[in-house]
């Protein structure tokens, strides 16, 4: 088995790329903020999204975190 074919461990979200990145958005763009209604969920992730794909040698630096290449 290769390691592309390796299952993550179970309850590891840390090593989900796609957790890192909604991490990454809680921690710069969504955290400590009061939400008026569903909508500005949306517009505020939607922003989140948007400010993250304006930079993407942040996506690329979070899969390359060495805890992401644990194998």
């Amino acid at each position: 088995m290769d390691a592309s074919s390796m299952r993550l461990p179970p309850r590891r979200p840390e090593l989900n790329p796609v957790e890192n990145l909604w991490q990454f958005m809680r921690d710069n763009w969504l955290s400590n903020r009061i939400f008026k209604s569903y909508d500005d969920i949306v517009d505020r992730c939607c922003y989140a999204w948007n400010k993250l794909a304006d930079q993407p040698w942040h996506i690329t630096s979070l899969g390359l975190r060495q805890r992401a290449h644990w194998l």
